[in-house]
């Protein structure tokens, strides 16, 4: 049962500057690399860095976020959400200050590595403090709806606004946008968000052991897809990471269930609101991915869609991101969150599996698997992850918010890899060589099938399974 807080304020009011703190948190994570995409051709001139090395700018930051989440979410759990929040706020404005002094791209780099890791130690602990500001459930959706619609907000104009910069000012601008961001962040969670009791914190000592498996385990989980998707189903070395992660994910569940003090008790993974949960946010990050990597393709090479085009085919999904916080909250209350996650899931693969059957046939079935992918993305990224922290004890908060964001990183890059595996095996030449002849142009729609019906298989076999979860 959760500790119930003496201090909790009644009114997402009353924690107005918190919440503005965790909401730039959260602004920050939606908001960087959508503005460092923008930015990727000049970066690539003026640091004269190709297509691998242009990679690396851009994954090594989503590789060490991915892997460091859990263990940063266990010593968060240990010595204060608060303070290894603030912690990561400093190292995060250095590191985005530290861009105006770049020169080459194994700098980029190296800056990217440590904004990873300030952002393994403040992404999950914005929705365990949200989380725990208040002892109500329905305040605890409406404040975590609030955090999300800021986040998803500075996703939507950040491209727009990241391309309007670069007309005026140099690339760095876009990265170094993150220090004030940083300093709001700091400001408010100071003021705003008391400092942990020693009641609610976990006692036992961390489990470094288990720390280094679960951070293997999910770098090789990311890194594989990625693999895969790049060098097809032949690539020696995707299998080799791939071996290599399944091993230390043994590693890992075995040293979990074998040590005094682990680092994530599997015990609480198997509580029906927890397991369920991720399932949820599992099946939404492998269809949401997947969905967004085929239709960016398929507008602008299949479609021979400008850029600029392309994004205004995008937007009936920007605009039920953003308009739909106005309904997360009546719905939820309306149905309950349990209905909510399993119902909003299901729209995710609903739309999904549109696209598949028709999404070929012209836009019109496009926009409609975009707008029924966003409507259900809209609430379970609000209900999934609060189901999950409703059923984790007080002290395990931060870990369960870095479990949720973990499943869903590395489901994103299953699902990725998934849609760009079948179009290596079934798309001949080059895919980028437009326009394409007309037999190609076949291929890519043969692809689309293919890769939807398996992405919409596996997800909805996720969802069918969390509700069955969710029952018990």
């Amino acid at each position: 049962m959760n500790a119930v807080s003496t201090h909790s304020p009644r009114s997402l009011r009353g924690s107005r500057v918190a919440l503005a703190g965790l909401a730039a948190v959260f602004l920050f994570e939606m908001l960087d690399n959508s503005v460092l995409n923008v930015a990727l051709p000049t970066i690539g001139r003026e640091l004269h860095v190709g297509a691998s090395g242009l990679q690396w700018v851009t994954g090594a930051y989503s590789v060490v976020f991915g892997g460091l989440m859990l263990a940063a979410g266990a010593v968060a759990d240990r010595y204060g959400r608060r303070r290894v929040m603030l912690v990561g706020l400093v190292l995060l404005g250095l590191a985005s200050l530290a861009t105006a002094f770049v020169t080459t791209a194994d700098q980029l780099v190296a800056v990217r590595v440590v904004t990873g890791i300030a952002a393994a130690m403040t992404t999950p602990g914005s929705m365990a403090l949200a989380f725990r500001l208040f002892d109500d459930d329905d305040q605890r959706v409406r404040a975590i709806n609030l955090i999300s619609t800021v986040g998803l907000i500075g996703l939507a104009v950040g491209p727009t606004l990241g391309g309007l910069v670069l007309a005026v000012a140099p690339w760095q601008v876009l990265l170094l946008v993150n220090v004030p961001i940083a300093a709001l962040a700091f400001v408010g969670i100071r003021s705003g968000v008391a400092r942990d009791e020693p009641a609610g914190l976990h006692r036992a000592p961390i489990d470094w052991a288990g720390a280094v498996l679960g951070t293997a385990t999910v770098v090789l989980a990311l890194v594989a897809p990625t693999r895969f998707a790049e060098g097809g189903i032949g690539d020696w070395t995707a299998w080799a990471a791939t071996a290599a992660a399944i091993t230390a994910g043994t590693g890992f569940v075995v040293r979990e269930r074998t040590a005094e003090h682990p680092l994530l008790d599997l015990a609480l993974l198997a509580r029906p609101l927890v397991s369920s949960g991720l399932a949820y946010k599992a099946a939404t990050g492998l269809a949401v991915a997947g969905l967004g990597y085929l239709v960016t393709l398929q507008l602008q090479l299949a479609w021979g869609w400008p850029p600029a085009l392309a994004a205004v085919g995008m937007l009936p999904q920007v605009v039920v991101l953003v308009a739909g916080s106005a309904f997360v909250g009546p719905f939820v209350r309306r149905v309950g969150l349990e209905h909510a996650a399993w119902s909003s899931a299901a729209a995710v693969v609903v739309g999904l599996g549109v696209y598949t059957v028709l999404g070929t046939r012209g836009y019109g079935w496009v926009a409609l698997a975009l707008v029924l992918v966003a409507a259900g993305l809209r609430v379970v990224g609000v209900v999934a992850g609060t189901n999950v922290l409703r059923g984790l004890p007080e002290d395990r908060s931060t870990i369960g918010a870095a479990l949720v964001d973990t499943s869903s990183e590395v489901t994103s890059a299953i699902g990725i890899a998934v849609a760009g595996t079948v179009l290596a095996t079934v798309f001949s030449g080059r895919l980028t060589a437009t326009p394409w002849t007309q037999a190609q142009g076949l291929q890519f729609d043969s692809a689309v099938v293919i890769a939807g019906t398996v992405l919409t298989v596996l997800a909805g076999a996720l969802v069918t399974w969390a509700v069955l979860r969710a029952r018990r």
